[in-house]
């Protein structure tokens, strides 16, 4: 039976369409902030990220990679040794011992090649969904959507999403209406316009090129 398409259906596939339509124009390029030269350099960087600035992040990984080089130098070393170049970030006890963990699990089970599986990075310890997807997407150009704080924000504040419970929620409603080809470039125009434009806590509506699309300026101009 062909599933009947509704008047929510054809709004948000305008809201969608006028959304990408904005970014592809005015943020035709659109990349992470964590800096990094292979695949193992980036799932350490975003291991990092949790919960921590891509700016202090970046300030962190070059003495990191100088002392570990590459998972196997990384996997025979001591918890300590790890705390040590990383007692800067958010939750540094936790990443030490999950940095380890992944460096282990990365030589033992995959060669130190960094899989480009969902569920085999899910695999590692201290990679979560999101994290998984920043890998898939950025390393190997999936089509795969990470939701991160910045995303879960901006696509609720738009209405790119619906009363979304969780990021995993988040997720399926965005890459249901965002094309394949435009996925891995929209998860990072969502998180840059998060960062710098539809800030937590006083957005900047007026310099914002896409408050006609967003149900929340729409909602707060008219209070």
């Amino acid at each position: 039976m062909k599933k009947k398409i509704t008047a929510d259906d054809h709004h948000l596939k305008a809201k969608f369409k006028a959304f990408i339509d904005w970014f592809s124009v005015n943020m035709p390029v659109a990349e992470t902030e964590l800096e990094f030269d292979s695949p193992y350099q980036l799932l350490v960087a975003v291991i990092l990220s949790a919960q921590c600035t891509d700016k202090r992040v970046n300030i962190i990984t070059p003495n990191f990679f100088i002392e570990f080089p590459t998972a196997k130098v990384l996997s025979v070393a001591s918890v300590e040794a790890i705390f040590d170049k990383i007692r800067s970030c958010s939750y540094p006890n936790n990443k030490a011992k999950n940095l380890l963990g992944m460096a282990k699990k990365l030589v033992n089970d995959f060669q130190e090649v960094v899989p480009a599986d969902i569920d085999e990075l899910q695999s590692l310890p201290g990679v979560g969904r999101k994290t998984a997807n920043v890998i898939a997407s950025v390393v190997f150009n999936k089509p795969t959507m990470a939701v991160d704080t910045h995303v879960f924000r901006v696509s609720q504040r738009i209405g790119l999403t619906i009363n979304a419970k969780n990021p995993f929620d988040s997720e399926r409603q965005l890459v249901k209406y965002i094309p394949e080809e435009w996925i891995p470039k929209a998860h990072h125009w969502l998180i840059l316009h998060g960062r710098y434009v539809c800030k937590a806590r006083r957005p900047m509506c007026q310099t914002c090129g896409i408050s006609s699309i967003c149900d929340w300026y729409r909602i707060n101009s008219l209070s």
